[in-house]
C-alpha cells in the first residue's frame, strides 16, 4: 500500500522483532502491523481557555483513525497563550513557540516513522507551527482547529478577549466604571475555545479550509459543541483515505493555494499575523511567496465581513450564516479564487463549494453583498519608505482616515510605551514608536496588544498612530503598522528616530517615512551601536541567532 514507505520501520522480518515488541505493550496486535501509523499531535492543556477543549477532539479522531484501519499513536505538543502572556516577560516565547510545535510535531512524526499525522490545535502559534511541520515533513497530514470560544456579554454586549484590554484603557481614562470593568474582566471569556473574533486563531483557522488543508466549515465551530468533535473524527477518515491515495501536503499547499488563503483573511478582516504565519508556511513547503503577494491579493480583494476586532460580530455568528464556505463561494464567483486547487478530501475547492450559493445570505449584514463590501480592498497593507525599505504591514479597517503625520513618542520597549500611554503621555495626532522588539531584538516579536488597546480604551484609536518592528494581536485595530524591516536590532532606520521627528504613514500611498534628511541619518548611524542580547543562554538566545527577519516569515530555518 502506498504507506509502506514509512511503515516499513516496523513490517520488516525477523530484524525488527524489536520494535513489533515495543509496540505490542502499547496494544498493537499481530494484524495492526500492516496499517499506517498515525500520529496525533495533541496541543491539549488546561493553561489556557483555547486549548482546554481539545482532548475530547483528541479521543474521537483516535477512535475513528482505529475504525478507519489505522493505529493511531498520540503525542503532546506544546502552547503558550499570548492572551495571558501579553504584556509580560513570557510573551516572548510566542512565537518563539511556532517554531517549537513545528519542531517537536517533526520530531515526533519523522522519529518513529509514521505514516500520516492529525494536528489538533486551538491557540494562535498552534495552527501555523502545525502547518510549518506538516510543510515540511510532506507527510499526508490534515488540521483540526480544536474550535473558537463563545461570546461572553455583559449588560447586553457581546465580549471578547479584546473587550478586556480595551477596557484597561477606558479605565484609566476614566470612561469607565469600576463595575463595569470588573464586569467585562469576570464575563469576557466563558466557554472554552480560541478568541472569538476575527483573530489570529480564527484567522489562521479559516485560512486553512481555504488551503485545503482542513475540512470545510470546520473552523468556525465553537469547541464546547458536538459537531466540533464529529469533524474531528471525519477529519480522521479523510486522512486514512489520503494515505490511501497518497495525498500529500505539497500537492496541496501551493502558490495558488496559498492565494486562495490570503484572499480568505483579506475578505474576512483577518490578522496581521496571517502576513508573517504564511511567508513562513510558503517557506516550509518551498513555496515562491513574498511581501508583493499579500499586496497584490489586496488591491483586488474586498472586506466582505464585518468582524471584531474593528466590526460587530464574532466567529460563532460567523457560523451561523454560512461560515468560511459561504465567503469562499462568494470569491469563487467572483473570479477571487482558484476552484481547481487540490483539497484533502482529493476533491478541488470548487467541487467542495458545489452546493454552496454564491450569494450573501438573505437577512444578515455579516457578510455583505459582493457589490456591497465593507471596504473596496483588502485591509492589510504592505507599506513601504525609508523608515521600512524593506517592508511592514498595516492594518487600516475600522479607520475614519489611514494617513497620519506627526511627532514621534520613541520607545526602546513595549513596557516603556505603555508605562506613557497609561499615564496620559500620549496625545492626538501623536505617532508612537516601540522598537527593539523585532524577530531578534526582543526577541520573539511582542504583540502590542496591550498598548494598542489601551489607546483604543481612551479614544485615541483614530488620532494616533503606532509602528513597531513588533507584531500586533489580530485583536488589535487602528492606525497601525508592524513588522517594520530591517529591525531596530539591525540597524535598520527604525532604531534612528529620534523624540519628536516628524513621521508619516500614509496607507493611500503605501508609504512609510521618516521626515529626515539622508545627510541627518548618516551622522545618527554613525553614532549608533548595537544593544547587547537581551538573553545569551537558553531558547531565546538559540532563537536570536537563528531567526530570520520578519519579511522572510521569522523562521529560524
Amino acid at each position: 500500500m502506498a504507506y509502506n514507505w514509512r511503515s516499513k520501520l516496523i513490517t520488516g522480518g525477523d530484524s525488527r522483532a524489536p520494535n513489533r515488541s515495543m509496540l505490542r505493550a502499547t496494544g498493537f496486535q499481530d494484524g495492526d502491523f500492516d496499517k499506517p501509523l498515525i500520529g496525533i499531535a495533541n496541543g491539549h492543556s488546561n493553561m489556557n481557555p483555547c486549548n482546554l477543549g481539545i482532548q475530547p477532539l483528541v479521543d474521537r479522531a483516535f477512535a475513528a483513525v482505529k475504525a478507519a484501519g489505522g493505529m493511531p499513536q498520540t503525542f503532546g505538543v506544546p502552547t503558550v497563550t499570548d492572551g495571558i502572556g501579553m504584556g509580560t516577560e513570557g510573551m516572548k516565547y510566542s512565537l518563539v513557540s511556532r517554531e517549537v510545535i513545528a519542531d517537536c510535531i517533526e520530531t515526533s512524526v519523522n522519529g518513529q516513522m509514521m505514516d500520516g499525522t492529525l494536528v489538533i490545535g486551538a491557540c494562535d502559534k498552534n495552527m501555523p507551527g502545525g502547518m510549518i511541520a506538516i510543510a515540511r515533513m510532506n507527510v499526508p497530514a490534515i488540521y483540526v482547529y480544536g474550535g473558537t470560544i463563545k461570546p461572553g456579554n455583559w449588560k447586553g454586549q457581546d465580549l471578547t478577549i479584546a473587550s478586556t484590554f480595551e477596557a484597561v484603557g477606558a479605565f484609566a481614562a476614566g470612561k469607565l466604571s469600576k463595575e463595569d470593568f470588573d464586569g467585562i474582566e469576570r464575563n469576557a471569556c466563558p466557554t472554552p475555545g480560541a478568541c472569538g473574533g476575527m483573530f489570529t486563531a480564527n484567522t489562521m483557522s479559516s485560512a486553512f479550509e481555504a488551503l485545503g488543508m482542513s475540512l470545510m466549515g470546520s473552523s468556525s465551530m465553537a469547541s464546547p459543541d458536538a459537531e466540533k468533535a464529529d469533524s474531528a473524527a471525519e477529519s480522521a477518515r479523510v486522512l486514512i483515505e489520503a494515505i490511501k491515495k497518497n495525498i500529500r501536503p505539497r500537492d496541496i499547499i501551493t502558490r495558488k493555494s496559498i492565494e486562495n488563503a490570503v484572499a480568505l483573511i483579506m475578505a474576512t478582516g483577518g490578522s496581521t499575523n496571517g502576513v508573517l504565519h504564511f511567508l513562513a508556511i510558503a517557506d516550509a513547503a518551498e513555496v515562491e511567496w513574498t511581501l508583493d503577494d499579500f499586496e497584490r491579493v489586496r488591491l483586488r480583494t474586498p472586506v466582505l465581513c464585518d468582524m471584531k476586532p474593528s466590526g460587530k460580530y464574532v466567529m460563532t455568528d460567523l457560523h451561523k450564516v454560512g461560515g468560511v464556505p459561504r465567503v469562499l463561494k462568494m470569491l469563487l464567483a467572483h473570479g477571487l479564487l482558484h476552484g481547481d486547487c487540490m483539497t484533502i478530501t482529493g476533491r478541488t475547492i470548487a467541487e467542495e463549494l458545489k452546493d454552496i450559493p454564491a450569494e450573501a445570505p438573505a437577512g444578515q449584514d455579516l457578510i455583505r453583498p459582493f457589490d456591497k463590501p465593507m471596504y473596496a480592498q483588502g485591509h492589510l497593507a504592505i507599506l513601504k519608505g525609508n523608515l521600512a525599505p524593506e517592508g511592514c504591514v498595516a492594518k487600516i479597517t475600522g479607520l475614519k482616515s489611514p494617513v497620519i503625520t506627526g511627532p514621534a513618542r520613541v520607545y526602546d520597549s513595549e513596557p516603556l510605551a505603555m508605562e506613557a500611554i497609561v499615564g496620559g503621555k500620549i496625545k492626538p495626532g501623536d505617532v508612537v514608536v516601540i522598537r527593539y522588539e523585532g524577530p531578534k531584538g526582543g526577541p520573539g516579536m511582542q504583540e502590542m496588544l496591550a498598548p494598542t488597546s489601551a489607546l483604543i480604551g481612551q479614544g485615541l484609536g483614530d488620532s494616533v498612530g503606532l509602528l513597531t518592528d513588533g507584531r500586533f494581536s489580530g485583536a488589535t485595530w487602528g492606525l497601525v503598522v508592524g513588522h517594520v524591516a530591517p529591525e531596530a536590532y539591525e540597524g535598520g532606520v527604525i532604531a534612528l528616530v529620534q523624540e519628536g521627528d516628524s513621521i508619516t504613514i500614509d496607507a493611500y500611498k503605501l508609504l512609510i517615512e521618516l521626515n529626515v534628511s539622508d545627510e541627518e541619518l548618516a551622522r545618527r548611524r554613525a553614532l549608533w551601536k548595537q544593544p547587547a542580547p537581551r538573553y545569551t543562554r537558553g531558547l531565546l538566545a538559540k532563537y536570536m541567532k537563528l531567526v530570520g527577519p520578519a519579511t522572510k516569515g521569522a523562521v529560524t530555518g
